[in-house]
């Protein structure tokens, strides 16, 4: 039986020595109120992996802990008012940073790997915006709507591991192609992407830099068929038709868009035909509609932070206060996967978080719960006796 509880063990799986020098770079100790960055990270982090709904829930929370806060490695915990001035004044850069150094750091730990379209090695992104409802009341700097508040994940989902590799928060009236553009993406990598995200000289541009994309094709798209390719015949059931297309429309002329292929896909689960349009001719048909097929792992992560990270109800005003909220929700949705990655039970996410605010202060190994979170029931011994005959 452990000493340490498992919300202990959890918070030692992150590097003390990168948040350290991040610290340090962001002079993150200037608005401290005695209240270490460090303790702050952990508070947050309690927030989301308890449930917490309130500041008031975080702090008492985590007195209630006793001496057990101490295994992780917080000198103080925050007050209500403490915790609210740290929110509003220390920059969420820190932890937006720290993301990654956890990112690099649970990489070579062992995180999850693509569990599909092993046949290509280039690196595939799943790129997806989702909007995060807010009262406009209290989060007046957020409208949306006349009558409606809100914010803007932007998100690239990296498809080996299905994490986050770039995020991004506006108010929800940005457009998602505002924020695209700004991210940067390595050559030869495959990007997959809805309607929303139709914009030609976007697509002009990704093509010019030996980036990849994929695509459904909007209703009323202006094009040209070229030539015919050649369908397998394993793929023939699926695969309605595979072209070479010039997109002709006045804007698609104006960015100089290169010829794209235009893919009719039959998708025998839900009984309807998709159109996807792409730059990638060396894939298979088969291949390009399944790796978008395999987009909707980003509406799932949408949901997942949503309802079990604790970022629909939050506990800041401001927008300081929203991101940090948002970074260190994506830092607990790491060590999830990474638990979930190593665990011998066959866990879905949403299981384990709420398993886990159940179990958070039980003092027992981690791994051994992970693999082993049901007790076996023994009948008593008078009923063994029994068995025995």
């Amino acid at each position: 039986m452990s000493q340490v509880t498992i919300l202990a063990q959890i918070v030692s799986l992150l590097p003390r020595d990168s948040f350290k020098k991040l610290t340090k770079r962001h002079k993150a100790d200037k608005h401290a109120k005695g209240i270490t960055p460090w303790d702050h990270l952990v508070s947050m982090l309690f927030c989301h992996l308890s449930g917490a709904e309130s500041l008031r829930d975080i702090s008492n929370g985590l007195r209630s802990t006793m001496g057990n806060r101490k295994h992780m490695g917080m000198n103080q915990v925050p007050s209500k008012s403490s915790l609210s001035y740290l929110n509003e004044h220390r920059h969420y850069n820190l932890f937006k940073d720290y993301y990654f150094e956890v990112y690099d750091s649970l990489k070579v730990k062992g995180l999850p790997k693509r569990l599909a379209l092993k046949n290509t090695r280039r690196k595939i992104f799943l790129v997806d915006a989702s909007v995060i409802s807010l009262s406009l009341r209290l989060y007046d700097w957020a409208q949306y709507r006349t009558q409606k508040g809100g914010i803007k994940l932007h998100t690239a989902l990296n498809f080996d591991g299905l994490l986050p590799v770039f995020c991004d928060v506006t108010v929800a009236k940005t457009h998602e192609i505002k924020v695209a553009r700004t991210q940067q993406f390595p050559k030869g990598s495959v990007l997959v992407f809805d309607k929303g995200y139709t914009d030609f000289s976007w697509w002009k541009d990704l093509d010019s830099k030996g980036i990849f994309f994929i695509t459904r094709a909007k209703d009323n798209l202006d094009y040209r068929i070229q030539r015919q390719f050649n369908i397998p015949n394993k793929d023939k059931r699926i695969i309605l038709s595979d072209t070479e297309v010039v997109i002709g429309s006045t804007t698609a002329k104006k960015a100089r868009l290169p010829k794209l292929r235009k893919i009719r896909f039959w998708d025998k689960d839900q009984g309807r035909e998709f159109e996807f349009i792409t730059n990638q001719f060396s894939w298979t048909a088969a291949d390009v509609a399944m790796a978008y097929k395999h987009r909707w792992h980003i509406e799932v992560f949408f949901k997942h932070i949503k309802q079990h990270c604790n970022i629909k109800s939050f506990v800041g005003l401001n927008l300081n206060a929203v991101m940090i909220q948002i970074w260190t929700s994506m830092i607990v949705y790491l060590l999830l996967k990474y638990l979930q990655n190593k665990a011998k039970y066959a866990w879905h996410l949403s299981n384990l978080s709420r398993f886990l605010r159940l179990a958070s202060f039980a003092k027992m190994d981690l791994f051994q719960w992970l693999d082993h979170p049901f007790e076996i029931e023994k009948p008593p011994p008078d009923r063994q006796q029994l068995l025995a005959f």
